[in-house]
């Protein structure tokens, strides 16, 4: 009786935090024990745009505008609309090519820094409006656009809040131009899926700087379109940090945000407020880290990087495309570290991607193609605690297997039937229920004794790990340290013969 009080104490204890309030944004205080702040960590979970963003795997970023045909990367927003002219745009071909890469959604930029439009909008006169493209009648939002409905790939825009061009920058009315321009491209094109800010914020034309209404933003986005994510200066995906592809050894989807002690740049106590504190450490949501916030929230990394040394076109970057096989490491340590990756291809002056890009691509593509047509695992059967392993091998991320991790209840092991070369590892847990996994080793049966291949701290949505070729008939999955009790989605063993790992 004594103990059955004491859980009734404890579960009206979490109510108030735990479910009272959004799924995926919890507040905490200092009244929390520390073991309570790590269970509420445990149970947070994605919105359905997250996990519908977080399954995409792959998303593609378009440069493109005025710094295509100006050879810069940084427009100063004084460049003349005349120069602008790609005779020969494909917004297909663009669509197209991202798809036959795996590439499931494309972000257009839609304006950059510069406040070149690359829609003929209503709010300034610098936009393909006044361009000889077209005749001045052409619309490149809507060609990418309808492009992307035909070929059933998601939508983005990329409007940059900075806008060197732009006479009211740094007043108040600016951020009534930007909801201008925002309801434009919300309302004019269909859905859209992920509307994506980044933090630049330079001068503008009478030598100032904004304050950004992000908030009002953001509120305007949920109400035009409801469906779409806010990243990466935004409340629903947050930027890993670098821009080189490669995310964390240790990535948490639930994050600490608001005033940080260490950084103390300010306090959230709402879920869509702007991102603060550093979102750049080593590890932003380990047990030590989850105090250094107002709130608990789920807030996934996005891993973006360029195809070529630059993020708009430039000629002499043609024999500087990055390599499939480089490709593959960046996928490798961006989806295979929990996080979406970001993947720029810009069109050249044409208004084309250019064959060196696409070659690579199909390359890249194919190469991944090869290394997980086959899972190992597909005839294998569970041995010794857990023998229904079917939900590890269903392709189904929401069906799991959970692990109490009480005594052996901690470990898969299974039984390939026959003895199988291996070198990659799949683990994907069901985050739908939380990301819950802190430590995990996986090891192979020699004839003799349990050899480690291979070891890794978070797994999340998906964790890819290579490790040197390893021959067995044995393998297990031992979960040293978890969160509650962790959920076991996917499990897949595959081998690359290109593997260079040693």
């Amino acid at each position: 009786m004594k103990k059955r009080i004491q859980l009734m104490l404890f579960v009206i204890m979490l109510t108030p935090a735990c479910f009272s309030q959004s799924k995926n944004f919890v507040r905490i205080d200092k009244s929390m024990s520390d073991e309570e702040v790590v269970n509420i960590a445990a149970t947070i979970t994605p919105s359905v745009q997250q996990l519908r963003w977080q399954r995409l795997e792959i998303t593609g970023f378009i440069h493109f505008g005025m710094n295509t045909f100006t050879g810069r990367e940084w427009g100063e927003g004084k460049d003349d609309p005349k120069l602008f002219n790609p005779a020969a745009l494909d917004a297909r071909q663009w669509v197209k090519t991202c798809k036959d890469a795996g590439i499931k959604q494309v972000i257009l930029t839609a304006k950059h820094h510069d406040g070149f439009c690359l829609w003929p909008t209503k709010t300034t006169e610098y936009s393909v409006k006044n361009s000889p493209w077209k005749d001045g009648k052409g619309d490149v939002v809507k060609e990418v656009a309808d492009a992307c409905k035909e070929l059933g790939v998601g939508f983005g825009i990329y409007l940059s809040p900075w806008d060197r061009n732009n006479a009211s920058y740094g007043t108040p009315e600016y951020n009534d131009f930007f909801i201008e321009q925002l309801t434009e491209l919300l309302t004019q094109y269909g859905k859209v899926d992920e509307v994506w800010f980044d933090g630049a914020n330079g001068e503008g034309p009478n030598g100032k700087k904004q304050v950004y209404d992000f908030e009002r933003w953001y509120a305007h986005i949920r109400k035009l379109q409801p469906q779409a994510v806010i990243a990466v200066s935004g409340p629903d995906v947050r930027w890993v940090g670098t821009e080189t592809g490669h995310g964390r050894e240790q990535e948490w989807s639930v994050v600490p945000v608001g005033k940080n002690k260490k950084y103390n740049e300010g306090s959230q106590t709402k879920a869509d407020e702007p991102p603060s504190g550093n979102n750049r450490g080593q590890v932003l949501g380990g047990r030590s880290q989850l105090r250094d916030g107002d709130a608990l929230k789920w807030y996934p990394a996005e891993m973006d990087v360029s195809i070529r040394p630059g993020w708009f076109y430039h000629e002499a970057e043609d024999q500087k495309v990055k390599t499939a096989e480089y490709l593959k490491e960046i996928y490798f340590h961006s989806v295979g570290r929990n996080g979406v990756l970001l993947l720029n291809i810009p069109p050249d002056k044409r208004g084309l991607i250019t064959d060196f890009d696409i070659t690579v691509l199909k390359s890249w593509k194919a190469k991944l193609d090869k290394i997980f047509k086959t899972n190992l695992l597909n005839d294998s059967k569970g041995i010794g605690a857990v023998k229904k392993i079917k939900p590890l091998l269903d392709g189904n991320d929401a069906t799991h297997i959970s692990f109490s991790m009480k005594g052996n209840d901690n470990v898969v092991e299974l039984d390939l039937k026959k003895e199988q070369k291996f070198n990659v590892l799949l683990l994907q847990e069901n985050v739908t229920i939380g990301q819950r996994v802190e430590s995990f080793v996986f090891e192979y049966y020699d004839g003799k004794e349990w050899k480690k291949a291979t070891e890794g701290t978070t797994i999340g949505f998906k964790r890819l790990l290579e490790f040197p070729a390893v021959t067995a008939s044995k393998v297990r999955l031992r979960i040293l340290s978890a969160r509650l009790q962790p959920a076991l989605a996917e499990m897949g063993l595959y081998f690359d013969d290109e593997n260079k790992v040693k």
